[in-house]
């Protein structure tokens, strides 16, 4: 057998979105010789799916400040996001942003040249007195604009790229993190890269739900592997649902949407957000919208009895559709066949993200246990990490602010860290425990296809798991996929080769999805309450008393097992949410 190559870079990071991208560069500022690792070219990476903006209170167009920023954030998390984090967040918000100008992406102006803005859900002025355009936008493909921003930002400063090796093992030794393993699609060989400083950014875990807003990429890859070697799995239960995905195929219709005056109708062509959300109406959290749309369908008020409801754009005008939702007014031709600027547009929930993930601190470092211990030399950023500043529900915007601001801030302590550090050795024969799971996969007999495995475990979470959920339900989803994680251990795939094995790769990516639903689940079967994201309709209430604390999820001894930290309360005690 061939020497596996050995790489050795100072930091490296997984993972080619925002998140990854801003932190290449921040290290890169910073003359740290840097590689990033992506199993896409980077501008496929997911980030470039967001559209509707990036929260900061610029205040260019009406009053605003970060700590309005930072109330609606903590009140839209249903009271379980950090508030020592979100804080940092909002305020290096309005520089993120103002440095994201000057690197060159074209935000959308105002006449007078200043940065536009527009209003999204959740976020308001004078502590929730009414809606405030905080949103800053490059029309409706926000996050186009950063990647291409970014990615030649990273290009001019010579980092270096690795693009579709897919990491497929973390390297631990003696306490620290020391690399990863890839397998470079193109050849199916494992690669060992060697670093001082290792940061994932690899993005969220949609596609374990069958109607997903996700890309087929975002599989949970870097959770699973940390999950794999030690690292628990903080708030895996906050999944949300996005209200306004296209009926039936999940594709994203953006909250900017409704911040340029778009309308949900129920059946009977009522704005049905009026009983639900008074003062801010559409633009509510979409937590509550999902359930609200979940409601009226199972009320009856469907459009014509079926499982949909409307989008109404059309009072809009075709100027404001065409120039300020480009994107999605393409979606709707292209998919539906339907012409935004005069027809409904029919919608549902869509899975959409993972408030969950990776635990760190503010600075991107991973920490392993109850008490906030780093993992030295081990940091994760953007939607695979839970700094937490979304806790329950994340606010429209605050992705791309969070990806942004933590990303960057990841980037610089990893400079500081790999000047102190030396390189730790490479254990022996590091790359052999993942490459006997490789060629199990490829030498196991097919018992069937890995789709249709990963078609049940979708449905399933689907209907059990969504936006509403039950113990029984739940009880029960625990159990489909144990037998679904033991479908996936018998079989096989069915390409054997080596060369652009997309059967493999998809295999263990199901193999990380299947993973991630477990622990999904079990954190949402023992809270019991609801909050957030997290409906029950058997624990209709908050429970303040008992789960105002973030679940962490274990791997010990080959099982899962739970435990639980404190929220972090700064300015703003938990009250009612009230919109």
């Amino acid at each position: 057998m061939p020497e596996t190559p050995v790489h050795q870079f100072d930091a490296i990071i997984i993972g080619a979105g925002g998140a990854g991208l801003y932190a290449a560069l921040a290290l890169a500022q910073e003359n740290v010789k840097t590689a990033v690792i992506s199993k896409l070219y980077p501008t496929r990476s997911h980030t470039g799916a967001a559209q509707g903006g990036i929260g900061a209170a610029l205040g260019n167009l009406e009053e605003d400040n970060p700590e309005w920023h930072m109330f609606d954030t903590v009140k839209g998390s249903d009271y379980l996001a950090d508030q020592d984090a979100v804080e940092i967040m909002c305020r290096e918000a309005v520089d993120t942003v103002i440095e994201l100008e000057h690197l060159g992406l074209p935000f959308n102006r105002t006449p007078d040249g200043k940065i536009d803005q527009r209003r999204f859900g959740g976020h308001t002025h004078h502590h929730g007195e009414g809606p405030v355009r905080r949103s800053c936008f490059a029309a409706d493909r926000t996050g186009h604009m950063i990647l291409q921003t970014l990615y030649q930002q990273c290009i001019k400063r010579e980092v270096e790229f690795f693009d579709e090796f897919h990491v497929v093992d973390l390297i631990l030794s003696g306490g620290v993190c020391a690399g990863v393993v890839a397998l470079q699609l193109a050849t199916g060989e494992l690669h060992i890269f060697h670093a001082k400083a290792v940061l994932f950014a690899t993005g969220g875990s949609g596609r374990m739900f069958k109607i997903t807003s996700n890309a087929h990429a975002l599989t949970g890859d870097g959770m699973a592997i940390a999950f794999r070697r030690g690292v628990p799995l903080e708030d895996m239960e906050f999944f949300q649902f996005h209200p306004t995905g296209i009926y039936k195929m999940g594709i994203l219709l953006s909250e900017a949407c409704r911040g340029e005056g778009g309308i949900l109708r129920n059946g009977k062509g009522e704005r049905f957000m009026e009983r639900y959300a008074p003062t801010l109406l559409d633009l509510a959290p979409r937590d509550m919208i999902s359930r609200s749309v979940d409601l009226e369908i199972k009320e009856g008020r469907g459009v014509n009895g079926k499982d949909f409801l409307h989008l109404d754009l059309r009072h809009l005008g075709a100027e404001v559709i065409e120039k300020k939702l480009p994107d999605i007014t393409d979606f709707v031709r292209t998919y539906l066949g339907l012409d935004p600027v005069k027809d409904l547009i029919p919608i549902q929930p869509t899975a959409h993200y993972a408030m969950g993930g990776v635990p760190t601190n503010a600075d991107g470092q991973v920490v392993q246990d109850e008490k906030n211990t780093p993992l030295p030399g081990f940091y994760a950023a953007g939607e695979c990490a839970c700094v937490s500043v979304h806790g329950g529900n994340r606010l429209g915007t605050n992705s791309l602010v969070d990806i942004l601001v933590f990303g960057r801030r990841a980037g610089r302590h990893m400079a500081r860290h790999v000047r102190q550090v030396s390189f730790a050795p490479l254990p022996p024969r590091v790359e052999e425990e993942i490459r006997g799971w490789i060629e199990t996969l490829r030498s196991r007999t097919r018992r069937e296809p890995m789709s249709r495995i990963r078609n049940d475990m979708q449905e399933h979470m689907m209907k059990d798991c969504g936006v509403f959920r039950t113990q029984a339900r739940l009880d029960r989803l625990l159990k489909k996929l144990d037998e679904i994680a033991e479908r996936f251990r018998q079989n096989g795939t069915q390409d054997k080769g080596l060369r652009f094995n997309t059967d493999l790769l998809e295999s263990m990516e199901l193999g990380n999805l299947i993973t991630l639903a477990q622990a999904t689940v079990l954190a949402a079967a023992d809270r019991r309450e609801s909050r957030g994201a997290h409906a029950r309709d058997d624990y209709p209430q908050r429970d303040d008393q008992n789960f105002l604390k973030h679940s962490l999820v274990f791997k010990r001894d080959g099982r899962m097992s739970l435990g639980s930290k404190s929220v972090v309360i700064t300015k703003f005690q938990p009250k009612e949410r009230k919109y």
